[in-house]
């Protein structure tokens, strides 16, 4: 809602209105969601599918591959691989990014950290910064991928992008929770999926909505 502010006049109220100006950026919006697993079979990837059926029509979705992504390497920063260049592109398309990732040994997979490093290197170059991101996971045991969230969490503080820190989600996913194509058989864990990503797009909608300061037009 505009909302009055005498350093948007500069002193004089019929200037401008005495209104400061929002700019939103209206839907669709859209967003880009990784997958941590490798796998076609992952519960993660169930997960994925059963998130985009249940979200608001309002978020238009793209899979951020990153299973041909090679190791990165800092030699070959300035002359990236050409699968490289398509990755870091297509996610500089995104408005948002959704990460939905299983937990190895404490810690998000390889694979997806990897990805994260070709999207955030060379330095200057780091195409995450500033997105809205979500982040979420499941996983047969019962802390449902809490710690490899938090240390996803860190690296994406770290990468200046903004994060959706609550609800927070983290999914115990019991055989059969899930389908394959994403259908969820618990109406309570349904629920709760839709809940998050309607949360998940009002906070894309807060990140993208810009109130410029003063002198800005």
């Amino acid at each position: 809602m505009p909302y009055l502010s005498p350093l948007d006049t500069e002193g004089d109220p019929e200037k401008a209105g005495g209104m400061a100006t929002i700019i939103e950026h209206t839907p669709p919006y859209f967003v880009g969601y990784f997958v941590g697993s490798l796998s076609e079979q992952s519960v993660n990837r169930a997960l994925a599918r059963a998130l985009i059926r249940l979200a608001p029509r309002e978020l238009e979705f793209t899979e951020m591959v990153i299973k041909d992504l090679p190791l990165y390497n800092r030699d070959l920063d300035g002359h990236f691989p050409q699968v490289a260049i398509d990755f870091k592109a297509a996610i500089a398309e995104q408005d948002a990014l959704l990460f939905v990732t299983p937990e190895y040994n404490r810690s998000i997979p390889g694979a997806l950290k990897n990805a994260i490093d070709w999207a955030s290197r060379p330095y200057g170059a780091n195409v995450i910064a500033r997105k809205a991101t979500a982040v979420i996971g499941a996983s047969p045991g019962a802390i449902g991928t809490a710690v490899a969230q938090q240390g996803l969490r860190s690296i994406l503080s770290f990468l200046n992008a903004p994060q959706m820190n609550a609800p927070e989600a983290y999914i115990s996913a019991r055989p059969g929770l899930i389908t394959p194509d994403g259908e969820v058989t618990n109406p309570a864990t349904e629920d709760f999926l839709r809940a998050y990503m309607v949360s998940f797009f009002e906070y894309i909608e807060r990140v993208l909505t810009v109130v410029p300061g003063p002198g800005r037009e």
